[in-house]
């Protein structure tokens, strides 16, 4: 019996080490983290919020990149490649295949939140922020696809629903817009726990980029007739977005109209909204040295010839256009902003090292004090780039207010016409007579405009165009326009031109 009594105390002894050993040997590993131990305060809700900032917020990209700036962007009316682009005959039914990959990750962010033991005020604001990103992915593949599946929660590997049916558009565009109103709501206004010159979402980015999205989509429900309803709603909702910013009090235009594109420190500009910081060694792009030193795809002539003359007026009309017979002519006496985004001098293929497709060359992001550093070359470059600015905000609410048959000449005077008084610019202010636009009381009309787009809808498309030239947008508005027939080199030779038919000429490919 003493033997036996002494074996059962042995083995519980064993049993009891054995489960210490266990316990010990169970660690989580420390050079890692996992899911049912990150979750603890809110450093670390922040810090998983800045996995989603480069995939949304690009700018000029990373290393031997430009972001979305002119690749990707031949395909509209802004650039001349250097042989015509041709539309296959059979256009597949979507770019390739797709991934939900940051849906699971913004829907996982948004359920996780719920562990953390932190203030209501900062579940709520960290939703709003977990689900402004759900929205800007949504928005993308609404864009790309078209009908696509919502997920509104985190599915396991297996889930049923990862294979439900695609759901239409309007109700994705719905519920992207329940997410950007949550974020307006709930997203802080300011949050510098990190710095001043640190870029954090704040309900005014929300704002900013809601904006930009409903006008995006607001437009193309309306031109591409898929529900007139949800159109002026979509509308509404970019102007409303527009006017929230425009009334903050936060935010003017920038003294200098090129600083925007071409600063070392975008720090403390009173436009920025948004912006991306790159510092030598530690993130860099390679933008500034495609437009120093390297051969560019260049403008249009059709793009140049969009810019106003100094007197407000098209350059059919006005008396002050001087002609296309050299590159001085054409920049005489028109809108400051082509020589802010253009170079003085042409840059012809086989003459200049550094040509323009078109010779027209884009100096817009140039920074002659770093034209010969490392800063200024190869994938060193180190200036800033705008993500979203207050001007690009003016523009939605004129064109949403426009789009909405409602604008006043109050409302230009808020938006388009702040942008012509920008120091530097001093462009005459739009006007709005009736329906038509105006300078100096006069009325006009562009014979050169889309017989199908109405005269002051024209010109604020042309305010747009001419504001954002280079900037990646182009694209997008043609799409969401339904005008991609502009893309046409035939019906519109000017695309593939540059200066004058007689010294450049659309090439034909071989």
């Amino acid at each position: 019996m003493k033997k036996i009594s002494h074996f059962i105390l042995f083995l519980g002894l064993l049993i009891m080490y054995n489960g210490c050993t266990d316990k010990f040997l169970e660690k989580e590993p420390l050079d890692q983290f996992s899911d049912d131990i990150y979750w603890k305060t809110e450093k670390e809700v922040s810090t998983f919020a800045w996995g989603f900032y480069t995939s949304y917020f690009t700018g000029y990209g990373s290393g031997f990149t430009w972001g979305k700036y002119f690749s990707g962007e031949t395909l509209n009316d802004d650039f001349a490649p250097t042989t015509p682009t041709a539309f296959p005959k059979n256009v597949p039914s979507s770019g390739g295949s797709w991934s939900f990959t940051w849906v699971r990750k913004a829907n996982l962010f948004i359920d996780r939140i719920n562990r953390v033991p932190m203030s209501d005020e900062a579940k709520r604001h960290w939703k709003g922020v977990a689900r402004f990103f759900r929205a800007l992915e949504y928005n993308d593949l609404v864009k790309n696809f078209g009908d696509v599946p919502w997920y509104n929660m985190p599915l396991e590997e297996n889930a049923p629903d990862l294979y439900r049916p695609r759901d239409p558009q309007v109700l994705i565009l719905d519920s992207v817009l329940a997410d950007f109103r949550y974020a307006a709501e709930n997203v802080r206004a300011s949050d510098n726990t990190l710095g001043p010159k640190a870029q954090i979402v704040n309900k005014y980015t929300v704002l900013a980029f809601m904006s930009r999205v409903f006008l995006y989509h607001g437009t193309r429900v309306k031109y591409w007739g898929l529900d007139a309803t949800k159109a002026t709603e979509y509308l509404e909702a970019a102007k409303w977005a527009a006017a929230e910013v425009m009334k903050s009090g936060g935010y003017s235009l920038s003294a200098s109209y090129r600083s925007l594109f071409n600063s070392l420190d975008l720090a403390g500009n009173p436009e920025i909204i948004m912006y991306r910081q790159y510092a030598t060694a530690q993130s860099t792009h390679s933008l500034h040295s495609y437009v120093n030193k390297e051969a560019q795809t260049g403008a249009s002539k059709n793009a140049v010839e969009s810019y106003l003359c100094a007197d407000g007026l098209p350059i059919s009309i006005s008396s002050t256009y001087k002609g296309d017979k050299t590159i001085s002519d054409v920049l005489a006496n028109r809108d400051s902003r082509i020589k802010e985004t253009f170079a003085t001098a042409l840059r012809l293929p086989g003459v200049a090292s550094n040509y323009s497709t078109s010779g027209y060359a884009v100096v817009k992001f140039y920074n002659d004090a770093i034209k010969d550093l490392p800063d200024g070359n190869s994938n060193t470059n180190t200036t800033d780039a705008p993500i979203i600015r207050y001007g690009e905000v003016l523009l939605n609410y004129a064109e949403a207010c426009a789009e909405l048959g409602a604008i006043t000449q109050s409302d230009l005077d808020k938006s388009i016409n702040i942008l012509r008084a920008r120091n530097g610019i001093a462009m005459p202010a739009l006007q709005v007579v009736g329906n038509s636009p105006a300078v100096n009381g006069v009325v006009y009309d562009d014979p050169k405009r889309d017989s199908s787009v109405p005269s002051l809808i024209w010109e604020i498309r042309r305010e747009r165009r001419v504001e954002l030239m280079m900037e990646g947008f182009r694209n997008d508005d043609l799409k969401r326009w339904r005008k991609y027939q502009y893309l046409d080199t035939k019906s519109n030779a000017d695309i593939n031109r540059g200066l004058g038919s007689e010294n450049l000429t659309t090439q034909k490919p071989q």
